[in-house]
């Protein structure tokens, strides 16, 4: 029976990119919906369309995430990438509009560790493709081991 190539791409790494298709359509319909909406209630304008404009910049980030990691499944920094830029999402921008739309304060405390995961986010991506990765070695007989 052959495999299909979904079955050998890593989950997260589809995840990943249908997580960030996803929240790509989401930042740009709340985007609309706040040049449109009603007026907001803990927010100023500009925070919001700062927590939009950031949910944009890491929809993106989480698709290059996935893309890059059905190339290398097992890098966890690229994993760790992911998740800090989804604990972002969360924590800073769905927050503030949270805030901004139904007036919760509650996890107000949250934003900047959000904030914080995005940088995080970043730095792990950068160093998922600074370090060196070792080719397959090839033994005597010409088998690829790992």
């Amino acid at each position: 029976m052959k495999s299909g190539p979904l079955k050998t791409e890593p989950l997260w790494g589809r995840l990943m990119i249908a997580g960030g298709a996803f929240t790509g359509a989401l930042a740009i319909s709340l985007s609309a919906y706040a040049t449109h909406g009603p007026s907001l209630m803990g927010s100023s304008p500009l925070m919001v369309q700062t927590a939009l404009h950031f949910l944009q910049i890491h929809s993106l980030g989480l698709i290059l995430v996935g893309v890059l990691g059905l190339l290398r499944p097992r890098d966890i920094r690229l994993i760790l990438a992911g998740g800090l830029f989804v604990s972002g999402c969360v924590c800073f921008s769905a927050n503030i509009l949270i805030r901004a739309w139904l007036d919760i304060q509650t996890f107000k405390a949250l934003i900047p560790w959000g904030g914080t995961s995005f940088i995080l986010g970043w730095l792990a991506l950068s160093l998922a493709f600074l370090r060196k990765v070792k080719p397959p070695q090839v033994s005597e007989s010409g088998d690829q081991t790992h």
